[in-house]
């Protein structure tokens, strides 16, 4: 009997299941994230991680009259090296880099609500009171398409090296052209702001920079020059290390925030890394950019002979299109590129020619050197 009813237990098994086969049940799977940088903020010095290998671009940097060379990669210092006696802390001139600190602290008083970047000159400068200077606007002294008097005579041999008020003279130049139908490397239409942002603070201008900027930052090598009449110069007058115009840099790939704190906001900082004019597709708010279009170069400018005629195309063609550079007399850059995470900085004398040392050779120096 028992057996009968083993048996009958096991055809009634048979005959109730379900042929077709068991389906496990769905499981939820989260996709695995792609890794992305962390990005750190330097203390008193950089975090040092060293990667890549920049024996050759030491080399050829150190042959055309360098004195330092930094490179960050998200946030910490991947590499740097020195000539001529010259360290971590050694400052020297940073030249028209200035020019790009000067845009920055006009984005800072355009976040505080002193001025606006559409604000006509002639309200910070009364004497800009004709018919076309009445136009100029602040964006258009940032763009370099301001329209003032530029020959290189007048911006070189008598407002930097004769003039003892720089700002005045640089506000009694001139009108030349209705605004934005020429672009001109004016560095005494760029003085012309230190009259602009001292009205607008009311503060000295290098004062308002050490307080909004430099020691938010950490720039304690830095030191900001006056002219004989105690104006603040800002188409130039900077003295710093490399270490230091890596954090000016690093701010600006970080959006205008430094450790928790929007010191000037991103949207300044994307329009002034971005074409101001198609003038010059190479040319921000007193950035240099690698957007394509005309572009207008300044080896003149940088110490060289002459300039190269203006062409089509762009300034690093072989680097990021977001890269953009601070650029000083003698070609001394300082380069970011967002997408890569990276700032780097070099200072220096001028090489022999302008094409020992560019906007693109030095872009590939140092993404070869991290790659």
């Amino acid at each position: 009997m028992r057996i009968v009813a083993a048996v009958l237990l096991a055809l009634l098994g048979a005959c109730s299941s379900d042929p077709r086969p068991i389906e496990p049940a769905p499981t939820t799977q989260t996709p695995t994230p792609s890794p992305t940088p962390t990005f750190a903020y330097p203390g008193t010095e950089w975090a040092k991680q060293p990667q890549g290998d920049f024996r050759a671009q030491d080399r050829y940097l150190g042959g055309v009259r360098s004195t330092c060379f930094a490179v960050i990669k998200d946030g910490k210092l991947a590499h740097d090296a020195y000539w001529g006696g010259t360290g971590e802390r050694s400052a020297r001139p940073a030249y028209s880099i200035t020019k790009s600190v000067t845009a920055i602290l006009v984005g800072i008083a355009a976040d505080e609500g002193k001025l606006t970047l559409d604000d006509k000159a002639v309200k910070y400068i009364p004497q800009w009171n004709g018919p076309v200077s009445r136009l100029v606007t602040i964006r258009d002294l940032l763009s370099n398409i301001s329209g003032r008097h530029w020959d290189y005579d007048t911006d070189y041999s008598q407002m930097i090296r004769r003039a003892p008020d720089k700002t005045a003279f640089a506000i009694g130049l001139r009108q030349d052209n209705k605004p934005g139908t020429k672009w001109d490397y004016n560095n005494s239409a760029v003085q012309t702001l230190e009259a602009v942002l001292e009205k607008a603070t009311g503060e000295d201008v290098a004062a308002y920079a050490r307080k909004r900027l430099l020691d938010p930052i950490g720039m304690r090598d830095t030191t900001w020059a006056h002219d004989n009449a105690g104006n603040t110069t800002t188409y130039s007058g900077i003295d710093s290390s490399c270490h230091d115009l890596a954090r000016i840099g690093y701010l600006m790939m970080r959006g205008g925030r430094w450790n928790g704190q929007q010191l000037v906001s991103e949207e300044f900082t994307k329009e002034a890394t971005s074409t101001s004019s198609q003038l010059n597709a190479a040319y921000g708010l007193l950035w240099w950019v690698n957007k394509a279009g005309h572009i207008v170069t300044i080896d003149r400018a940088a110490g060289f002979p002459q300039d190269k005629p203006p062409y089509e195309g762009q300034l690093a063609p072989g680097a990021p299109d977001d890269t953009y550079w601070a650029l000083g007399y003698g070609n001394e850059y300082v380069m970011v590129i967002p997408s890569e995470g990276i700032v780097a900085v070099r200072m220096g004398s001028r090489p022999n020619t302008p094409d020992q040392l560019t906007f693109e050779s030095f872009a590939a120096g140092v993404l070869d050197g991290l790659h």
